[in-house]
């Protein structure tokens, strides 16, 4: 057997040996390659004779050929063991059910869902809708707001206060959204009319109460607005957030610093069920809290009290949400339970409007 017989019968042994197509890459640079052994076989072609090179040339060139066959159809094989292994190994079991898409099984937090709505029914009456931080100064929170330093009413916000900043001002995080009115009156002219859905803390936790928790305040001033608006204002709402066609409202006498008069506000229901029913019954709830705004607010806020008058009002978003979807426990809204949301939520696109329904 000549060398070259030999070298061939032991590349073509390495060819069928190889076990995956890395392995046969080896096997082609260590004989084709620029340093591999059929290469250093050709690169002796130069020292030979031309009679030895009539001989060897087309010998080695054959090998060449007879290799690069080999390899290929050695390839294809491992190719497609390859392929079936994967088909193995990635079967599919087609009995299994097919998994919900995420417009199905995504769910909008009963939060998120109610603050669409009661800015969907404050929109179509001509509101628009006012921000503010999160963080406030003393003055936003309380000063502004007809709460003056020692006012007693300050006890009833359980605030959170911050460390003092290098100018010994101290921050607090807002106890409720009324520091917005301000900013607002300071920025707009009036006429005004703003809700103003946000973030609030206190420190208190219960069944019903949480340290974060969500308000909405709205805001009207111009030189005419009184409390037959505010009634109305309120009465229209009730009847399109809880979709009844008509309910009862009483205003009772409260106190807040920065309204005056100031009124707490309770709707008809009936309790005597395992659910709330609004609009029928002979029981009462307070929801929200309102008035007139204070002529110290509306100095606070750049505008002339003996010119420009308002009125205001206030509820606790969380608070609705479970009167009107059922919900008995505040704590869950905080807790990312998937199967309370998977319970509660609201599918994607179930985007509230007034014509469509609200929670339809």
């Amino acid at each position: 057997m000549t060398d070259i017989e030999t070298l061939e019968t032991a590349i073509l042994a390495d060819i069928e040996d190889a076990g995956d197509e890395a392995a046969l890459e080896a096997v082609r640079v260590g004989a084709l390659g620029k340093k591999g052994s059929v290469s250093a076989q050709m690169k002796t072609l130069g020292a030979m004779s031309a009679e030895e090179r009539q001989v060897a040339g087309p010998a080695l060139n054959g090998l060449k050929a007879r290799i690069g066959d080999a390899i290929a159809s050695r390839r294809d094989v491992l190719k497609q063991a390859a392929l079936e292994a994967r088909l193995a190994s990635e079967t599919v079991d087609v009995t299994l059910p097919v998994r919900a898409d995420p417009l199905q099984k995504g769910r909008i937090h009963p939060i998120s869902q109610v603050m669409d709505e009661i800015t969907a029914i404050f929109a179509d009456m001509g509101f628009s809708v006012a921000e503010g931080p999160d963080i406030e100064t003393d003055y936003y929170n309380f000063t502004a707001l007809n709460f003056p330093e020692g006012h007693p009413a300050r006890e009833m916000h359980d605030t959170f206060f911050l460390q003092p900043d290098a100018e010994g001002e101290q921050r607090v995080l807002r106890t409720h959204t009324s520091p917005v009115q301000i900013r607002t009156m300071e920025a707009q002219k009036p006429p005004i009319r703003i809700v103003i859905p946000g973030k609030t803390y206190r420190q208190d936790s219960d069944a019903t109460h949480s340290a974060m928790f969500h308000q909405l305040e709205g805001l009207v001033v111009d030189t005419s607005a009184n409390i037959a608006n505010l009634k109305w204002t309120l009465l229209e709402f009730c009847k399109a957030f809880f979709e009844i066609d008509d309910v009862a409202m009483r205003f009772r006498p409260s106190f807040f610093p920065f309204t005056e008069p100031s009124m707490e506000v309770d709707i008809q229901c009936d309790r005597s069920g395992a659910e709330v029913k609004f609009g029928q019954g002979e029981d009462w709830m307070e929801i929200l809290g309102s008035g007139m705004v204070h002529p110290n607010v509306l100095r606070a806020g750049g505008l002339d009290p003996d010119v420009y008058q308002g009125f205001a009002w206030g509820m606790g978003i969380d608070r609705i949400a479970m009167l009107k979807y059922g919900m008995p426990d505040l704590r869950p809204f905080f807790e990312a339970d998937q199967r309370w949301i998977d319970h509660y939520g609201f599918r994607p696109l179930d985007m509230p409007t007034l014509f469509g329904g609200l929670s339809s």
